[in-house]
């Protein structure tokens, strides 16, 4: 069965989001261009760091250009992008792996999501010959942005992880409505 990818180059909205009562959030990543709208679950650990990653990779861009890229320092706030995710939501996959590179070409970001159980190698093995069925299995949500763009994807996106539950001042570890048992506190609830 050939890999199945959602390509999107450009797309007219990135955006992480996430669905469900705080402590029982279902994160998604949503690509939309025109029509099409394809989205991807993931954790929420892996929102985060897809997003603190995609800001350093800019800053590098950046920097080794000496600020001539076509990369802003910040987002823009005129771009912000608080609207709920698009409906309906119907999950393509599950992301297992991500990968996350700059195209000096084009001058883009290139985010690829890649369906649990399937790694980013086998994407790249082209020099073996054919290893079969196994190989071609799976999905891949492919998503090219420009620097602005990128960077207005990020911010959204540390600010989707931050809206969960407050931290315990004690143990840093999310407080649930009704409390939590703090290891700090030797097993009492907070």
């Amino acid at each position: 069965m050939p890999r199945q990818v959602f390509d999107h180059d450009s797309p007219d909205r990135f955006v992480a989001g996430a669905v469900g009562e705080p402590g029982s959030r279902t994160f998604f990543l949503q690509a939309r261009t025109g029509r099409r709208l394809n989205s991807v679950a993931l954790e929420k650990q892996q929102v985060s760091v897809l997003a603190e990653r995609i800001d350093e990779l800019l800053d590098e861009v950046l920097r080794r250009s000496g600020g001539t890229a076509p990369v802003p320092a910040i987002a823009p706030s005129d771009s912000d992008d608080n609207d709920p995710l698009d409906t309906p939501i119907e999950e393509e996959f599950r992301v297992g792996t991500m990968s996350l590179a700059w195209d000096g070409e084009t001058d883009r970001v290139v985010v690829e999501c890649y369906s649990e159980g399937v790694s980013v190698d086998e994407e790249e093995e082209e020099e073996q010959p054919d290893p079969g069925p196994q190989q071609q299995e799976g999905a891949v949500l492919r998503v090219s942005l420009s620097g602005t763009a990128a960077r207005v994807f990020a911010k959204r996106a540390l600010s989707v992880v931050a809206a969960g539950r407050p931290p315990c001042p004690f143990c840093a570890n999310p407080l649930d409505a009704e409390g939590h048992i703090c290891p700090r506190a030797n097993g009492y609830r907070r």
